[in-house]
């Protein structure tokens, strides 16, 4: 699908109220294969993998603002009003952007492993990354990543797991993961979400990148935000937890 100059790879299937789907950084949308198949049985299912991400291709000005308008953008195609939308780490940041931006094409939303605003230290850590990938590749970053973001019960009890979580990093594009992570160097806070807005937020016990104390500031602002804290997973939620999460999201949308 082409969108805003882009070309973006969609997938589309069920039928009924729309949700979409936002991947974080690393990511690809088969993040939420298992909650995607059981949300298809009584929802219209959008996925899309974002600019430089999976099977999109690589753009210019990747930007978190820029991923929301890219939401926007594949509404738009689809003749899609408004959606509830689903994102993880970074896409956290663009969902609540997207929000905050087109809040009449927004219906319900809901965090997994949400992430703050970064600090300074996480910017230089991102702009680092960066810099690794485009001098040695994603073969340089994965092991990090499964060592770093994923729990320890993960590792030992569903390597599986950490061995997909591996495998998204590395197919990457390198040029176009790079670009990802100075997005997220770049990214401001978006506010606080909308009181009227249902919101759902759910994060493991032992997510680093997204931990329950930002889910839980989150939610404070919000006023009526429901939490779920998963113990035992880190920040890979939807995959470390696939059962509790697919039932989460099922009972909220």
């Amino acid at each position: 699908m082409y969108v805003n100059g882009k070309e973006l790879a969609v997938e589309v299937e069920g039928e009924g109220p729309a949700v979409l789907f936002v991947h974080g950084l690393g990511g690809t949308s088969n993040f939420y294969q298992c909650q995607a198949d059981a949300l298809a049985g009584s929802h219209t299912v959008i996925r899309v993998d974002s600019a430089g991400a999976g099977r999109s291709a690589n753009a210019d000005g990747i930007s978190i603002e820029s991923h929301a308008d890219d939401l926007a953008g594949v509404l738009d195609e689809l003749g899609i009003d408004s959606a509830g939308v689903v994102g993880h780490s970074m896409g956290t940041l663009v969902a609540r952007t997207f929000a905050a931006k087109y809040p009449d094409r927004v219906s319900a939303l809901a965090l997994l492993g949400a992430v703050r605003e970064p600090a300074e230290a996480g910017r230089q850590a991102q702009r680092d990354r960066a810099a690794v990938l485009r001098e040695k590749g994603t073969v340089a970053v994965a092991p990090g990543v499964v060592a770093n973001a994923l729990s320890e019960t993960t590792r030992r009890d569903k390597p599986e797991v950490a061995a997909f979580v591996r495998e998204l990093v590395m197919r990457q594009d390198a040029e176009g993961y790079a670009r990802n992570c100075e997005a997220l160097a770049a990214a401001g806070d978006p506010g606080p979400v909308a009181p009227d807005l249902p919101l759902l937020l759910i994060t493991g016990d032992e997510d680093k990148v997204g931990p329950p104390e930002a889910s839980t500031e989150l939610a404070e602002a919000h006023g009526s935000a429901t939490v779920e804290i998963v113990p035992g997973i880190g920040h890979w939620t939807a995959l470390e937890a696939a059962r509790p999460v697919t039932d989460h999201l099922l009972k909220f949308f």
